[in-house]
């Protein structure tokens, strides 16, 4: 069981202390929890590269802290994912024998990375602080040097052989120091000059070098964070909100409608707890490679004829199947005048495409393996589109429409899955933070994966969990796993009825953090 930390003026949960105790910093400094977010976010684009960093993507959910209602009032959602380059060519790929996008060591999976949009978009609309003054600690991490983190370090020695990642070289085992000097400098200029000393400086020189026709000066000119309008369902005597496509964020609030209509059994380790939730992810998601692209209407009103597929009792015949492994970054912070944030941003695949822009060595994300390659298809590979997303932030208000929970999980395909199983213990069986944060998971195919839905199932449950022979019968194929290996990093901060916070940061993340103040 993960411990709940508890705090009266401020909680920030990230999976590194260093980006949970650089966004205290913020509001210790008078500034708020949008101030804390990108401070958090910035240290963690330089301490933790294998899941997030300014060459990849970001999603959000604000709450502003108002009464608000039960509409949504006072509840933002942005959409700070990139847009594929003007030189996007499906046919040429399907030329060359491809069915899917590449995976790694393409630049042709590599939208324009929308990580810094993100935060200039944050900043201008909530931050109270100056951007220099927030992106100050991860400066000063990627110019002095920071330790290499259990889960950084492993890898430290075959990244940093690539090209513009020697970085990395320095880094065999944890706590050896990394300095990321032009990841600094990329910062500095964002911070003191803005979007174009970023998207049209350095940084975006390189990228337009690397890409070698895949982008034009145009492509990085144009914003790509967007304010849409959030998703929400009310289950469980709250309401659940969610970014809307091209983020695949429906399917945690479709399998929530579904389930809620059954009711989960009132002791969360009865296998079947587990079977219905996994039905009802199924049920949600099995077609959600026809169905998920950016101009897609979120599903939500298919609820009772999908609920008509779930035996309740038995494995129902639906398509889904494992993924391959991915990595993305979680966190929230809920500060002192009850804003909330709820923030995820990612590289995709671990450090995304495995191409690094040669000057400032900022690794680059490979999220468009998410187009499709099939013509015709609604999220078809092509200039200035978004690809379907896994990343899914969440948020809970009261009836009133006030902020109860601001939650999120890393985790590919499966973050909805995680989602599904925090928000029902929290909501409907009343476990703390850190009891819902620790408990055993499940998941469809290899956890945090992105091909959960393209062949034969596989439900993974997590060594400890108390379902797999009850799964089994009910016909399922099941493979216990190791603790952590595959089933996200997920954090979650409560406000509870007193005013307190009550947070936890995820133990599988070895050196998450929940801090408050």
């Amino acid at each position: 069981m993960s411990e709940t930390r508890y705090a009266l003026n401020g909680m920030v949960c990230t999976v590194d202390h260093l980006a949970s105790a650089a966004g205290v910093a913020m509001l210790d400094r008078g500034g708020n929890a949008v101030d804390a977010a990108i401070a958090a976010n910035a240290v963690l684009a330089v301490t933790a590269p294998h899941m997030c960093g300014l060459g990849g993507d970001l999603f959000a959910l604000v709450h502003d802290g108002s009464p608000g209602g039960t509409q949504g009032a006072g509840i933002a959602a942005l959409n700070a994912s990139g847009r594929a380059g003007s030189g996007a060519d499906p046919g040429r790929l399907r030329a060359e024998g491809l069915g899917r996008m590449p995976h790694l060591y393409d630049i042709r999976s590599v939208p324009v990375p929308g990580c810094a949009d993100g935060w200039l978009a944050l900043h201008e609309r909530y931050a109270r602080l100056p951007l220099a003054d927030l992106l100050a600690p991860a400066i000063r991490l990627a110019a002095e040097g920071f330790p290499a983190s259990p889960l950084l370090a492993p890898g430290g020695e075959f990244i940093g052989s690539l090209p513009g990642a020697g970085d990395f070289a320095a880094a065999r085992r944890a706590g050896d120091v990394i300095r990321r000097p032009g990841v600094a400098r990329a910062l500095t200029a964002l911070g003191d000059g803005g979007r174009a000393a970023f998207y049209q400086g350095e940084f975006g020189k390189g990228l337009l070098e690397l890409g070698g026709g895949e982008y034009t000066e145009e492509d990085l000119a144009r914003p790509n964070a967007d304010w849409v309008e959030p998703l929400s369902v009310e289950v469980f005597g709250h309401r659940i909100w969610t970014v809307p496509p091209n983020s695949q964020g429906y399917l945690l609030l479709l399998a929530l409608e579904i389930l809620a209509e059954f009711g989960p059994p009132a002791d969360p380790a009865d296998p079947r707890w587990a079977h219905l939730l996994v039905e009802s992810a199924r049920a949600a998601g099995h077609d959600r490679l026809d169905v998920l692209h950016e101009a897609a209407v979120a599903p939500l009103g298919t609820a009772a004829a999908r609920r008509a597929l779930v035996d309740p009792e038995r494995r129902s015949s639906l398509p889904d199947a494992p993924a391959g492994p991915g990595d993305t970054t979680y966190l929230c912070v809920v500060d002192g005048d009850g804003m909330g944030v709820s923030l995820i941003q990612s590289n995709a695949s671990g450090f995304g495409s495995l191409l690094f822009e040669p000057s400032t060595g900022i690794n680059l994300h490979n999220r468009g393996i998410g187009f499709s390659l099939t013509p015709g298809h609604p999220a078809e590979y092509g200039p200035g589109r978004r690809p379907p997303h896994t990343l899914c932030p969440a948020l809970v208000t009261r009836p009133d429409g006030t902020l109860r929970t601001v939650l999120g999980t890393m985790g590919g395909d499966a973050q909805p899955q995680i989602l599904l199983q925090l928000v029902t213990r929290l909501l409907a069986h009343g476990q703390t933070p850190g009891e819902a944060i620790g408990a055993p998971r499940w998941a469809l195919g290899s956890g945090t994966g992105f091909d959960t839905w393209r062949s034969a199932p596989v439900i993974e449950v997590e060594e400890g969990a108390p379902w797999a022979d009850g799964l089994r019968e009910r016909g399922h194929a099941v493979e216990t796993v190791e603790w952590g290996s595959n089933f996200g990093h997920a954090h979650l901060i409560d406000l509870l009825p007193s005013g307190v916070l009550a947070g936890a940061a995820d133990p599988r993340a070895l050196i998450g953090a929940a801090l408050g103040r």
